[in-house]
C-alpha cells in the first residue's frame, strides 16, 4: 500500500504524489515465456528461438522480443490496479526503449514511479515512469505509462 490510501477506498487523483512507487514482481524469461510470447504476437525470427542462429550473430543466449520486455511493466501485475478499482478510465499512452538485450533465463526487475501528475475539471492524468532493470542491475528498459484516473467528487 501506498501513501495517503485508504484500505477500504479506491485511490483517486488526489491521493497520488510524485514518488509513489509501484514494484512488480520479478519473473525469469524462461522457455515457456519466449514460446508463449512467440505463439501470442505471431513474432517468428528466428533471433527468439533458435540458440544457434544467436550463437552466430554473438550472442550467448536467444534474445527476447522488445515488447516482450516492455509487457513486463504491465502494472495490472501488481497492486496499482487493486488500488484504482473505483477511479481508472484507462490506461490512455505508452512509450519506451529497450536500452540492452535479454536473453532466456534472465530475471526482470520492473518498477513503476508515479513522475508526473496533470490536473484536469474532473480527471487527472497520472504518468508513471516504468524501468525494467535484470539480474544483474543493468536497465534494459525505461518508458512511460500514462493513466487516466477519477477526481474525487465534490460534496
Amino acid at each position: 500500500m501506498t501513501k495517503n490510501q485508504n484500505k477500504n477506498n479506491s485511490k483517486y487523483f488526489e491521493d497520488f504524489s510524485i514518488g509513489d512507487t509501484y514494484l512488480i514482481p520479478s519473473r525469469t524469461q524462461t522457455s515457456g515465456i519466449f514460446s508463449m510470447f512467440q505463439a501470442a504476437s505471431g513474432d517468428n525470427d528466428p533471433i527468439h528461438y533458435d540458440i544457434e542462429f544467436c550463437k552466430k550473430r554473438g550472442h550467448p543466449e536467444m534474445l527476447a522480443h522488445g515488447l516482450q520486455v516492455f509487457i513486463q511493466t504491465a502494472a495490472g501485475a501488481g497492486s496499482f490496479p487493486s488500488e484504482v478499482r473505483d477511479s481508472l478510465i484507462g490506461l490512455i499512452e505508452v512509450s519506451g526503449k529497450m536500452l540492452k538485450p535479454v536473453y532466456r533465463e534472465d530475471t526482470l526487475y520492473p518498477e513503476l514511479v508515479v513522475s508526473k501528475l496533470i490536473s484536469q475539471k474532473t480527471t487527472g492524468i497520472i504518468e508513471m515512469k516504468t524501468t525494467v532493470i535484470n539480474q544483474k542491475k543493468i536497465l534494459v528498459f525505461e518508458g512511460y505509462h500514462k493513466y487516466l484516473i477519477k477526481k474525487k467528487r465534490k460534496r
